[in-house]
């Protein structure tokens, strides 16, 4: 290699193998004033024209392949571009795709099947109301210009009202507490109400719900709210009240029916209750026997006293006869019930102790056998 000029370096003149001139500095970036080869591991200039900038390892990957530039992350050579195959004519097949694809949205999203007993109701944009569709099919215009939203407004739903395992105390008019459970059965009679008019349609259906269950409730007092009697009369209170409050706020629920579940004492006073309770009962009977005992008597009565009606009324036809008859029942009851001697003739004591005789002539024959 002696001899040669180095072909990362400067000329034969001035260096050595390293490419260095005779101080030692590699003058200007490596490259020798007769213009040489670069050494392409060496920092270049960069920015004096004329010069060549030498190749980092950024430069390597970022260089163009023979079919375009090199993707960092292809893991190779560089790709091609996705193109669609050409139509007979030449042209893309790119607008007929877009056309078709549009014709099945609009198709898709303008025909609505509303079941029977269900409505729908339509919006501008999913905001403004723009009129409602009944059971049936129905053309709109395309998703998102005209929204629809389905209701079955036919189902009567159920509100249970406090929950299960849950304790509900209500005050009754004579001051006491009960633990009361209802449901409520209701349906959507207006549907454009129904959406638009009430924030929230249930929550205020629950909350008029309680108000008046608890006004129809204070209205009753305890027996006949445990009891069993007025739960009927409460029921159609609390309805009747609902109603005429969901229709004042124009809320377009139909209320259907209220049911009373369950009326308890509280669970804190439930045993007392009990006992008061049966106390209660056994009141009860010893007040039903009385008032057996009292129309059997009162029967009697009335029937001694019609007896005596038609006493008189044949009194009234013949008196002395009547007189006579009532003379002899009254004497035959007295000496019926009394020992008697009944004597005839001139020659005879006028009282012999007959039946104190006839009674120890019994005696004896008795006392014989034992």
């Amino acid at each position: 290699m002696a001899g040669k000029n180095n072909p990362w370096g400067g000329g034969g003149s001035g260096g050595g193998d390293d490419g260095s001139g005779e101080d030692g500095s590699s003058g200007d970036g490596g490259s020798n004033e007769a213009g040489g080869p670069r050494n392409p591991w060496l920092p270049g200039s960069g920015g004096e024209p004329g010069k060549r900038r030498s190749a980092s390892i950024e430069d390597i990957f970022k260089s163009r392949g023979p079919e375009g530039p090199r993707r960092s992350g292809g893991g190779g050579g560089g790709g091609t571009g996705f193109r669609l195959p050409e139509r007979p004519d030449g042209k893309s097949w790119a607008p007929v795709i877009v056309a078709g694809a549009a014709l099945v949205w609009v198709a898709i999203t303008s025909i609505h099947f509303v079941q029977p007993g269900e409505q729908a109701v339509v919006t501008w944009f999913g905001g403004k109301y723009s009129h409602e569709l009944d059971s049936g099919t129905s053309l709109t215009a395309p998703w998102p210009i005209h929204m629809v939203e389905k209701e079955n407004v036919s189902q009567v739903r159920l509100e249970e009202v406090p929950g299960t395992k849950t304790e509900k105390l209500i005050l009754t008019g004579d001051q006491n507490l009960v633990d009361l459970s209802y449901l409520i059965r209701w349906n959507i009679s207006d549907l454009k109400l129904y959406k638009y008019q009430l924030n929230d349609p249930r929550n205020a259906l629950l909350e008029i719900g309680e108000a008046a269950m608890r006004a129809a409730v204070a209205r009753q007092n305890l027996d006949s709210v445990l009891t069993g009697a007025g739960r009927a009369e409460i029921e159609q209170d609390v309805r009747a009240a609902m109603q005429a409050r969901l229709d004042a706020y124009r809320s377009g629920i139909s209320v259907q029916g209220i049911e009373i579940n369950k009326v308890d004492p509280p669970s804190r006073v439930e045993e007392a209750f009990k006992d008061v309770s049966s106390a209660q009962q056994d009141a009860d009977a010893a007040i039903n026997r009385s008032r057996a005992v009292a129309q059997q008597v009162l029967a009697r009565a009335q029937g001694d006293a019609s007896e005596f009606n038609d006493i008189y009324e044949e009194y009234k036809l013949a008196p002395e006869v009547t007189r006579r008859r009532l003379y002899y029942e009254t004497m035959e009851q007295i000496l019926s019930k009394t020992d008697k001697t009944i004597v005839d003739g001139g020659n005879v004591t006028p009282y012999l102790p007959l039946p104190e005789l006839k009674r120890r002539a019994q005696a004896q024959p008795q006392q014989q056998g034992q």
